[in-house]
């Protein structure tokens, strides 16, 4: 029921719009959106931003954090505050990912969800 109120407080549309909003007024680098529906239980969205250090990951986690909150989207967790190598952002429909490059570069995740679409689309099952 948990997820449901905040689906309700904010259309996913704005949602996506705020993520993306803040991000951008925090000068984040080469944010990319990922359309997991369908593919993800979890979620609808993720979203993949890069900082140009941990400061500027904190702070950018700091300023979503707040504007999520009040747009009425408590975030569902935080996680990597701390070090902010890498900054999870939970709110629900949308997952935001916050990096340094070099973490970024490391994981890849694009990239991995690029390979689980393109494994879907071709029909290949693990085995």
């Amino acid at each position: 029921m948990a997820n449901q109120t905040i689906s309700d407080a904010l259309p996913f549309a704005q949602l996506r719009e705020l993520v993306v909003t803040a991000l951008e007024d925090f000068k984040a680098v080469d944010i990319q959106l990922i359309d997991v529906s369908g593919r993800n239980p979890l979620t609808e969205l993720l979203v993949i931003a890069s900082g140009s250090s941990s400061r500027h990951v904190k702070s950018m986690a700091d300023n979503l954090i707040v504007r999520a909150k009040a747009a009425g989207c408590q975030p569902l967790g935080v996680e990597g505050q701390r070090h902010a190598e890498w900054v999870l952002v939970d709110l629900n429909d949308v997952i935001v990912h916050l990096m340094l490059p070099q973490t970024r570069a490391f994981y890849n995740l694009e990239k991995l969800w690029e390979a689980s679409n393109h494994r879907r689309s071709s029909g290949s099952q693990p085995s």
